[in-house]
């Protein structure tokens, strides 16, 4: 009987996974015409013709890979229909949720309308956004590159339509509560402001190069441990700083959150199920991505409180790290994730293969992270200590010159490809 209802809990998750997957997928599939035109009918600050949104453009280059691309198992590509969608009359029965939404959003309000980018605040308004088309589409809304016009400077803005879907929107808020919150952190990704119209909120955010899954499938192969060693100081330190700083877990570690630039940044992004923490444990059972979740999270202890901590993000950043440096996934011949979650809990954690050059101490921490017994895997102080960062934090990587390189000679992915076989295309955004 106890692992019948292990089955049950594993196909309850499972059946969620699929759910939020398929959530997303569909966004993916509408593709919303950002033009300025909905907003406010002004044709003469119309510029003419650049309705780019109607042109789904290759997905890449972008501040968030769609949530169904980066679980293990791929769906082909799934031509776009262009619909446009009915809205639901706003003011149905607000429910408590709706309240929460609106009260965040009161809070937008009132310093919306200007942007700030390089200390420097700008008023700003939809007609001065100019959409270059499409970046990605996650658990936190499309994603649009995007001229701001008064300055020329190219930024990501990430559209909340606010007739919505309420789960996605509460995301999105969860994710700017964030991001705002972290304009200290380097290792986090930053927002510059905010423009509310009365059927959106545009939240601009600076725009990344890239994405480590989106690399990881320009390269189809492994990236250096020299550029993991970089990743991974920043993202303990972005995650340490969250924990620290605002009580919060990201629960959805996995390499399309980990997005890096030309400038050799490395930044965490997707807050959008990051959980709050009481008494430094987690209390709900909010969802992310099969693939990367840590066991205690897949069979909790005791199922009636599922409590975790920041540990669960260490496995996700373990399973990640495997990934990048092996050019494989982990757990790669699973069909479903169910398969993947059985694994997870019956296998003895990934570890990095021998023979393929890694320094002892990358083996380590990597060994370390994939603590099966959350109990015995090292929080993020423990995790600064290890050798591993310690060498990385000094060392002087040219992540840039490596970002550029690769960009250069590799051409960009399709969005949802599988693993093994790529069409590729050459992307808009990759010259």
């Amino acid at each position: 009987p106890a692992m019948s209802s292990l089955e049950q809990r594993l196909s309850r998750i499972e059946e969620r996974l699929k759910q939020e997957n398929e959530e997303a997928r569909r966004r993916i599939d509408l593709n919303i015409d950002m033009s300025p035109q909905r907003s406010r009918p002004r044709p003469s600050e119309c510029p003419s013709g650049r309705t780019a949104l109607q042109l789904p453009l290759a997905n890449d280059g972008g501040s968030r890979s769609s949530s169904s691309e980066s679980s293990p198992q791929h769906h082909p590509c799934r031509p776009r229909h262009m619909l446009t969608l009915p809205t639901p009359p706003y003011g149905l029965q607000k429910s408590l949720e709706n309240v929460e939404i609106d009260q965040k959003l009161q809070e937008i309000m009132k310093q919306t309308g200007y942007l700030k980018i390089d200390g420097q605040r700008y008023p700003a308004e939809v007609t001065d956004l100019i959409s270059e088309g499409e970046i990605g589409s996650g658990t936190c809304g499309q994603v649009f590159k995007v001229r701001f016009k008064k300055t020329d400077h190219v930024i990501a803005v990430k559209q909340m339509r606010r007739t919505g879907n309420k789960d996605e929107n509460k995301r999105i808020l969860m994710d700017l509560d964030v991001v705002l919150k972290s304009h200290d952190c380097p290792y986090i990704i930053q927002c510059y402001g905010a423009i509310v119209t009365n059927t959106d909120v545009f939240i601009a955010m600076e725009l990344m190069g890239t994405c480590a899954e989106k690399l990881k499938k320009r390269i189809q192969g492994p990236i250096p441990e020299r550029i993991l060693g970089k990743m991974t100081v920043a993202i303990v330190k972005a995650l340490l700083y969250l924990k620290e700083k605002h009580g919060v877990i990201h629960r959805d570690v996995k390499p399309s959150n980990i997005l890096i630039d030309a400038k050799g940044q490395i930044k965490l992004c997707d807050f959008g199920i990051s959980g709050r923490l009481v008494d430094s444990k987690a209390k709900t059972r909010s969802a992310g991505c099969a693939a990367y979740m840590a066991p205690e999270r897949i069979d909790p202890p005791d199922p009636t409180k599922p409590d975790y901590d920041i540990r669960a993000d260490v496995w996700s950043l373990g399973i990640s790290l495997v990934e990048l440096a092996t050019g494989q996934f982990p757990y790669k011949n699973c069909k479903t994730d169910f398969e993947v979650l059985t694994k997870v809990l019956q296998e003895d954690p990934p570890l990095l293969p021998v023979g393929m050059g890694f320094s002892p101490d990358f083996q380590s921490f990597v060994k370390d992270c994939l603590t099966k017994d959350h109990r015995k895997r090292p929080k993020y102080h423990q995790l600064l200590e290890h050798s591993f960062i310690q060498r990385y934090e000094v060392l002087e990587v040219d992540v840039a010159g490596w970002f550029q390189a690769v960009m250069d000679r590799t051409e960009s992915p399709r969005s949802s490809q599988c693993y093994t076989h790529q069409h590729m295309l050459h992307s808009l955004f990759s010259r």
